[in-house]
């Protein structure tokens, strides 16, 4: 790894107390910014996430994906984590905190509240930053790619239903709009673009290739910081105005997050995937489609609702938390090489 993904964890985390710190100096700008959105899709996020995941995309080996059927566990460990799993396990949580062990501390309607955009958090597996985990932890990108393909197939036909069972309300709004946008900015663009270079490169020689790969690549830790920088700046606001809230609501999720990962991890070693497949397959299931879940909580209770902040709750908990997780696959990846070495 490089000096820069060695430390990534120390960047990100200047980056998260820039983020903060500008926000507080300078709100009226990432006010500014935060209204540039399309379909409750904030066109400067979207810009930098694709800035993320655009190098990943242009290593895509297409005449490889095709082999990705011969080996289907780890998009049936995908499935099942994050359609038959992390949404129950989600809500149960929720319950559990919001209702019980939290319920000294919140008022019951801000509770429900919590709960749902819980809910709503675990119904939207991620899109997008899978992609960068995905790099991070040298997974197998063909396969990668399949796997949030699928995932977002799925979504289009589950996410309504499973949410309204959840909530336990049938008027469920989705916003098509932005879940279309999302998936064309964040998935098919990148795709389509990654794939016309990587012709015109491919073209000029497999040489000319890896030295073009190897010049995009700190681009897509540039994009994490720049996403990282401007998502907390967004509700530094809101991290100094409701700090016991924001603490509250994190505890869940925090555990949310890394059962849901180890669930994975034991389901993965169980079927005998490969690092590279089983790594991209426990972090899809992990990390969160965090501008659905927004958009849906806006929708449903309104901008100002417990919802929506648990929900910009998950957001703020879920770089840290799948940073740590990256580092503890590549360490067991890192020992595993060892011990082969050993033999």
């Amino acid at each position: 790894m490089g000096f820069f993904e060695r430390f990534l964890s120390v960047w990100v985390g200047l980056g998260i107390l820039a983020g903060v710190g500008l926000g507080l100096v300078a709100p009226g700008l990432f006010q500014a910014v935060s209204i540039l959105e399309l379909a409750h899709v904030n066109l400067a996020v979207a810009v930098c996430i694709w800035v993320m995941i655009f190098p990943m995309m242009v290593q895509i080996d297409w005449s490889a994906v095709r082999d990705v059927g011969k080996k289907p566990q780890g998009l049936v460990l995908t499935v099942v984590i994050n359609w038959l799993i992390k949404p129950f396990t989600m809500a149960a949580l929720g319950v559990l905190f919001f209702k019980y062990l939290f319920a000294s501390w919140v008022d019951p309607q801000a509770a429900s509240e919590y709960i749902a955009g819980m809910i709503l958090l675990g119904v939207a597996p991620c899109t997008a930053m899978v992609f960068v985990w995905s790099q991070l932890v040298k997974g197998d990108v063909n396969y990668t790619l399949v796997q949030v393909s699928v995932n977002d197939l799925i979504m289009v036909l589950a996410f309504a239903p499973i949410a309204a069972f959840l909530l336990g309300v049938t008027d469920v709004i989705v916003p098509w709009k932005t879940l279309i946008l999302s998936t064309v900015l964040y998935v098919l663009l990148p795709l389509v673009a990654g794939l016309m270079v990587r012709r015109v490169w491919l073209g000029l020689g497999q040489a000319h290739l890896q030295k073009r790969l190897s010049q995009l690549k700190p681009w897509s830790i540039t994009g994490l910081m720049a996403t990282v920088v401007l998502l907390f700046g967004f509700q530094a606001t809101t991290m100094v105005n409701q700090p016991l809230v924001i603490a509250l609501i994190a505890v869940p999720l925090v555990i949310q997050t890394y059962g849901i990962f180890f669930i994975a991890w034991w389901g993965a070693r169980w079927l005998k995937l490969p690092h590279d497949v089983a790594g991209p397959a426990c972090l899809i299931g992990t990390s969160n489609f965090f501008e659905l879940a927004v958009a849906v909580a806006v929708s449903l209770f309104g901008l100002n609702s417990g919802a929506a902040l648990a929900t910009v709750v998950g957001v703020l908990v879920e770089v840290p938390v799948m940073l740590s997780l990256v580092a503890w696959l590549n360490a067991r990846a890192a020992r595993m090489n060892l011990d082969k070495s050993a033999c």
